[in-house]
């Protein structure tokens, strides 16, 4: 990743550069996919604001960022922290589009009936549904809210098919198989 940097109304030491370019070199990791990136950093005092605007740039991805504070260190941090956030959302989002157009992952849902000669079951009807991503909390909610017994969903943290049910004494359970 190639970076440059622009000082207005300070002089900047040899120690606040290295600091700003091995926090944001950190960055490099999440780009690997888009080939060469290139960040722009620049940096000003106003009174007592420390102020950092940043760009980054690379194959299909123009991301900036910018933060004040009364310490450059600090202002370094708070911009890395939502420069960071900004490429791991993005990155996630091409890894969930990569993934969703991979697996387009289906669930069956079989439903039995009695037989009057006996115990047997039968299936009586087949339904396909996609699950949907959420966490546990919102499944939680969502099924405290619906009043059903079960709801299958897809875990968002580890993006495995869940069940969570509800039990006889009004908690619920989950299933979380391990494959």
């Amino acid at each position: 990743m190639n970076i440059a940097f622009t000082f207005k109304n300070f002089e900047p030491s040899d120690h606040l550069k290295k600091y700003a370019r091995r926090r944001f070199e950190k960055l490099g990791k999440f780009l690997t996919a888009h080939g060469k990136s290139e960040m722009q950093v620049g940096m000003s005092v106003d009174n007592y604001r420390h102020k950092i605007d940043v760009t980054l740039v690379a194959d299909g991805l123009n991301l900036s960022a910018n933060e004040k504070s009364e310490d450059m260190y600090a202002t370094v941090d708070l911009v890395f922290d939502k420069l960071a956030s900004q490429v791991k959302k993005h990155s996630e989002k091409n890894k969930d589009h990569r993934r969703g157009a991979e697996l387009a992952l289906r669930e069956d849902v079989f439903s039995y009936a009695d037989t009057a000669a006996g115990r047997e079951r039968t299936i009586v009807g087949t339904d396909h549904f996609t699950p949907k991503p959420m966490g546990i909390d919102e499944a939680a909610l969502q099924l405290d809210s619906l009043n059903f017994e079960f709801l299958v969903f897809l875990n968002a943290e580890t993006e495995r098919v869940n069940v969570i049910y509800r039990r006889e004494n009004g908690d619920f359970g989950l299933i979380d198989p391990t494959i």
